[in-house]
């Protein structure tokens, strides 16, 4: 007599084997899941990092040195950073500013050039060559620093050092 069903040990084994793939697969789609995410929180804070930085630059690029002292606070200065505030004379003679506004930062019109999802940490700035009666005779540089976090606890540390267009001449 021959037997045509399985056993119960059979089916046992099988069942425990059919449950490890599903498992592993499912963990594995799960892992893909979380990474995506995470690569796309750090493509967005980088597309948006990268978007403020280069706006900043192309401002501070074009600054003019402030002759009156009304922007900067001192004469015939090129840029000034005080309570978190990057100040310079724009190439259409207006004093522009770039400042750090509880986790966002902002324009002198009050434009938030980051987004809500973005929480910047830390806005340092530090100015080169522009110290006034000039002693360094250093063409003035100022390098800008973030701290950012986004989504999915992305974070990312940005620097960018820009220095004048136009040579800074004594006038």
């Amino acid at each position: 007599m021959q037997n045509k069903g399985f056993t119960l040990i059979e089916m046992v084994v099988a069942m425990a084997v059919f449950t490890l793939l599903i498992g592993s697969s499912a963990g594995i789609f799960v892992s893909t899941l979380r990474n995506q995410k995470q690569g796309l929180a750090t493509q967005e804070i980088l597309d948006q990092t990268s978007y403020v930085m280069e706006y900043m630059s192309r401002s501070v690029r074009m600054a003019k040195k402030d002759l009156s002292g009304a922007c900067t606070g001192t004469a015939k200065l090129n840029y000034a950073f005080t309570g978190g505030c990057l100040k310079f004379v724009n190439h259409n003679d207006v004093c522009q500013q770039f400042c750090l506004d509880g986790v966002r930062i902002k324009d002198e019109n009050g434009n938030y050039l980051t987004s809500e999802n973005l929480q910047v940490s830390s806005f340092n700035v530090i100015l080169t060559g522009a110290v006034q009666p000039p002693t360094d005779y250093l063409q003035p540089r100022v390098t800008i620093s973030l701290d950012i976090a986004g989504r999915q606890q992305s974070t990312i540390k940005a620097q960018t050092t820009i220095s004048q267009r136009n040579p800074d001449v004594r006038r």
